[in-house]
């Protein structure tokens, strides 16, 4: 039987039966947040024994107020005489912050700021999840209230992401079978396979939670609402082995998308149309969708994003563009 006990309790337990005990007896009247955030499968929740094999312990985050940044070096210098190496036979970790230097650190962006549609469209999705995911053990000092600032997409922004996860979608499907009758099933496939990842971005985005990276995306995908009905509709995409058979089985995806578009309430009820391009000989499931959802937008600047450049976020920059500090570089795209 297993023993495994989740990286998130274990951190509850350092913070609550050692950490908080150090903070109240060494730094009396000190205000402070805890919490467990930053990279890691057991930030999302996802962690299991394979996880700690690597980087995966017991640690808590501390937050100081902004007014308090002065005494950080002291709040480092008490835990790191005061707390154990070990902790339930792990190695521990701690850091100090503050909220709006820890946001800064992940996103290059101050929280204290207005946060304008072209800042959420260069925050990596991945990472707004791992923040928001994490578990906050103790709050005085406004950390789930920043939280709450990053919690999900503002609604016309939201609007946007929809616009632009459909356009993903479309332009691509015909050429699942234009590839198959060309004789690369490979490439059709690989083309199939693309849009099924579309395809449950949008279902993510229609229910309202961030993706996280590649390693855990199918994880949090089989969790959300959709995920057990939608899933073996798209298991059929990868399984099958020729053109017409993945054809049908994204026509059958997009069938269901497209009902939960209808379940949003934003639009009026949306029925799918086959489209054939020019004589081809290849099917397209398309409900016009995008043409619904613009005129909902109010926001100027979401409107001029969404006339000039339908892409969606820059999750698909994020192996070139990782670290926070580039994210300069992404919002010139924007102007």
């Amino acid at each position: 039987m297993s023993t495994f006990v989740s990286g998130a309790e274990l951190s509850r337990r350092l913070y609550e039966q050692v950490v908080q005990p150090v903070m109240t007896s060494r730094l009396p009247g000190l205000p402070h947040s805890a919490a467990l955030l930053g990279r890691g499968s057991e930030v999302l929740g996802f962690d299991d024994e394979m996880s700690s094999d690597h980087d995966w312990k017991p640690r808590v985050l501390i937050f100081i107020a902004e007014k308090d940044e002065p005494r950080r070096v002291e709040v480092e210098e008490e835990l790191q005489r005061n707390l154990p190496p070990t902790f339930e036979g792990h190695p521990i970790g701690y850091e100090v912050h503050t909220v709006r230097g820890y946001v800064r650190q992940q996103f290059e962006m101050d929280i204290d700021g207005d946060i304008e549609p072209r800042d959420w469209l260069t925050l990596p999705e991945h990472a707004l999840r791992m923040f928001t995911s994490g578990v906050v053990f103790h709050d005085e000092v406004g950390l789930q209230a920043a939280r709450d600032r990053l919690a999900f997409y503002p609604h016309d922004v939201w609007l946007y992401l929809l616009i632009a996860g459909w356009w993903r979608v479309h332009p691509e499907m015909n050429l699942v079978g234009r590839a198959g009758t060309a004789g690369d099933e490979l490439g059709s496939a690989l083309i199939g396979s693309r849009l099924v990842v579309d395809l449950m971005r949008l279902a993510f985005l229609m229910e309202r939670q961030y993706a996280p990276y590649s390693k855990w995306f199918g994880t949090a995908f089989s969790r959300l609402a959709c995920g057990s009905d939608l899933t073996p509709v798209l298991w059929n995409v990868g399984r099958a082995e020729v053109w017409q058979e993945r054809e049908e089985a994204l026509m059958a995806a997009y069938e269901r998308l497209v009902l939960m578009h209808n379940g949003l309430g934003l639009t009026p009820p949306v029925t799918t149309e086959l489209v054939q391009l020019w004589d081809r000989p290849f099917k397209v499931a398309w409900a016009d969708i995008p043409a619904l959802l613009l005129p909902l937008i109010r926001d100027p600047a979401v409107v001029s994003i969404a006339q000039r450049w339908p892409v969606g976020p820059v999750d698909q920059f994020r192996e070139l563009f990782w670290a926070p500090k580039n994210r300069q570089l992404l919002l010139r795209l924007f102007d």
